[in-house]
């Protein structure tokens, strides 16, 4: 079995336990947003790539109090040489926000997965995954009396339980602005004004300044 069959029956196993803001459809969407990328950046390693893409995901905080374990864990199943495995991490690292804190994305690799999984967090499918992960953490949906925090720490970022709409203006809306490829920005562009409508939509709806 190669590495790629083998690590995404391995992820599954992983991903099926999370929220569906979080879950395989998530990983799936990601790689589809990466290949498409990946088409006009032609040096890129699609196998680092895509093994990034699978694994991204399965060590991540909000989940797990266990630093990089599952991410370990598998990795060390893929009999991967320690050049590839130095290379998936070093993409891994690069994709989190962060409250803003993140990590330089200094490979092409990188860039693209970072792309393709900041797709996933804005337009349509970023709105239907916020108020996903929202729900499973029982959250608001808005809170006019709620500012949206400009700098914080990880850990703040990380462990406020802000309402659903917070986020947006503490992430989403922030997100086409950085992305990093020409074609991630390209896609951004309708996915952000997509956004942007919902929010004008629901401050009429509600009656709310949000």
């Amino acid at each position: 079995m190669n590495s790629i069959k083998n690590c995404e029956n391995l992820v599954k196993e992983v991903y099926m336990h999370f929220d569906a803001s979080h879950d395989f459809q998530h990983i799936e969407r990601v790689r589809r947003n990466a290949f498409e990328i990946a088409v006009t950046e032609p040096a890129a390693n699609r196998e680092i790539i895509e093994l990034a893409v699978l694994l991204h995901d399965v060590s991540d905080p909000k989940y797990s109090t266990e630093d990089k374990q599952e991410e370990d864990r598998i990795i060390q199943q893929l009999n991967l040489s320690e050049e590839k495995i130095v290379r998936v991490k070093a993409v891994i690292k690069a994709i989190s926000f962060n409250g803003g804190h993140e990590v330089e994305a200094d490979t092409i690799e990188a860039k693209i997965v970072r792309d393709a999984d900041r797709l996933d967090a804005i337009g349509a499918v970023g709105i239907a995954r916020t108020f996903a992960y929202g729900g499973a953490k029982g959250r608001r949906l808005y809170n006019s009396e709620e500012t949206p925090r400009e700098n914080m720490t990880v850990e703040e970022y990380r462990t406020k339980e802000t309402a659903s709409v917070t986020h947006f203006y503490e992430k989403l809306l922030k997100l086409s602005d950085g992305m990093q490829t020409k074609k991630g920005k390209e896609l951004a562009i309708e996915r952000h004004a997509f956004m942007e409508l919902f929010l004008e939509n629901l401050r009429k709806e509600t009656g709310e300044q949000l």
